[in-house]
């Protein structure tokens, strides 16, 4: 079977306009990237050591690397076959033909351009560690579904998304603010990666029968709907768990248990992915990512206040 999607109608594509870069920025995962900053920076103003220009800028870069691999990730979903007509999400850019793969891709390049600009600023404060932090975080995203080796054809999404928008965003912001990382950075990141692979496991759950026929060997793709099933109330369990391990180390006060007050929110996508499979799984994507920026804001304000 040819790897590459079936072309929209031989038009040019029209003039992109700002509906269709929203629309291609994919607004709703943005929480993916400013949730781990945010959490980030108000433990380490609780713990009285934050400063907002470094967090500032963390955020920003953390936004634009997002926005880039949603970017490239459109590009070579479409280029790759795994976005055709019969897509079960919602509309992308790319294979819908409202903008030209090339402004696409580039697109995503300049993201990541903008990103390094940003990071120059967070190297100068926090020194080599940073290029580290920020070459791998540029690379990975690329290597999301571009580059010789896609991660998330090899189902190696989910550990990129919890490494990188959960272990290193957290300690890296609380790291460019504070100069070290304790214990409760790394414990802090644990939710928060959480929380953010539960988007992509709901992706994948949704996207199975179309990532088969294009190859794209996920996790769920690998190990079936039960395995991504598992995945997920087991994600949930560990963001739910970790207040009460901060707590017990003494490494926060009784205010982190306020995320608890999200649990109600857990209800309806856990449902749908319990029960329902393909395009029905769109709301639990919405559901997930609102969950996961209610459950971030309140994490933050606990681990916050003393």
């Amino acid at each position: 079977m040819s790897t590459l999607a079936s072309s929209p109608p031989d038009l040019a594509p029209p003039r992109p306009t700002l509906k269709t870069w929203l629309m291609a920025v994919r607004p709703k995962t943005l929480t993916a990237g400013a949730v781990p900053v945010l959490v980030a920076t108000a433990l380490a103003y609780g713990e009285g050591v934050g400063r907002w220009l470094p967090a500032l800028a963390a955020l920003v870069g953390a936004v634009l690397i997002q926005i880039g691999t949603n970017f490239i990730n459109d590009y070579y979903d479409f280029k790759k076959g795994a976005d055709t007509e019969e897509r079960l999400g919602p509309k992308r850019v790319t294979q819908s033909g409202l903008i030209a793969p090339a402004t696409v891709l580039l697109g995503g390049l300049t993201c990541f351009a903008l990103a390094t600009l940003v990071g120059v600023y967070l190297v100068w404060v926090g020194g080599w560690p940073i290029v580290a932090i920020g070459v791998m975080s540029l690379l990975c995203g690329y290597a999301y579904t571009g580059g010789p080796y896609p991660l998330g054809y090899h189902g190696l999404g989910d550990l990129f998304v919890l490494i990188f928008f959960g272990i290193v965003a957290v300690t890296g912001t609380y790291y460019v603010q504070a100069g070290v990382v304790g214990p409760a950075a790394w414990w802090a990141s644990v939710p928060v990666g959480a929380i953010g692979t539960c988007l992509i496991v709901v992706n994948n759950q949704r996207d199975a029968s179309t990532d088969v026929k294009a190859g794209k060997r996920t996790v769920v793709v690998r190990f079936g709907a039960g395995f991504g099933r598992a995945e997920y109330v087991l994600l949930l369990v560990a963001s739910y768990a970790t207040p009460f391990v901060l707590f017990a180390k003494g490494l926060a006060s009784a205010w982190v248990f306020l995320p608890l007050l999200s649990l109600p929110l857990v209800v309806t996508p856990l449902k749908l992915m319990l029960k329902s499979e393909g395009a029905a799984l769109n709301p639990a994507l919405g559901a997930t990512a609102k969950l996961q920026l209610v459950f971030g804001l309140l994490f933050a304000l606990g681990l916050f206040l003393r």
